[in-house]
């Protein structure tokens, strides 16, 4: 039993296989179709992609300057990149399958442009709010971030020059996250 939950692509097959199976039991009472794949698979990116968020501006950020020098490569050199690959690609797919929600149930375009009416609005408020902070992670934090942590070469004066610019980037998707998470839970729940 060690063994298996000792290995996390493993985990997250079974899991993945649990979820498949609980869609084909409750089929007849919840509709599995596109939208509802997608949408299971929008709060799972969308929960690992803030959950980082969170991690890394409550919890690694405001630890690291307590951190003895000898053990700060810990984290640098291997969790925090491990931190980077997921929060990444989970930005991604956090905006990739909420754009097809969107789309495939026809709103997107009134979303994006704020032409519908009441929670499509507030849908497009939190896409919107959503896309600038993956463009935070993609286009300011994460290469911020390959440099500061020595996955690409950069000198001491660039590392500090660009460590206030990714905190920067970052609490402001901690500041966006707050009324992100209002529009699209109420949007959806309202």
């Amino acid at each position: 039993m060690a063994k298996f939950f000792g290995n996390l692509h493993l985990v997250l097959v079974v899991g993945l296989i649990a979820a498949i199976a609980v869609m084909l039991h409750w089929a007849g009472s919840a509709t599995v179709d596109v939208n509802s794949v997608f949408r299971w698979m929008h709060v799972f990116f969308g929960i690992l992609w803030i959950g980082l968020l969170y991690y890394l501006n409550f919890v690694q950020v405001p630890t690291m300057p307590t951190v003895p020098d000898e053990l700060k490569k810990g984290v640098t050199g291997y969790i925090a990149p491990k931190v980077f690959f997921f929060f990444r690609w989970a930005a991604l797919l956090t905006v990739v399958t909420g754009l097809v929600i969107a789309f495939v149930n026809g709103y997107g375009h009134q979303a994006m442009t704020f032409s519908g009416e009441g929670n499509v609005n507030l849908i497009g408020l939190g896409m919107w709010l959503a896309l600038i902070m993956a463009f935070n992670v993609w286009f300011i934090i994460w290469p911020a971030q390959k440099r500061i942590l020595g996955i690409v070469e950069a000198t001491a004066e660039e590392k500090a020059k660009l460590a206030p610019r990714a905190l920067m980037a970052s609490r402001t998707n901690l500041l966006l996250s707050l009324p992100m998470l209002y529009a699209m839970t109420s949007a959806n729940l309202g």
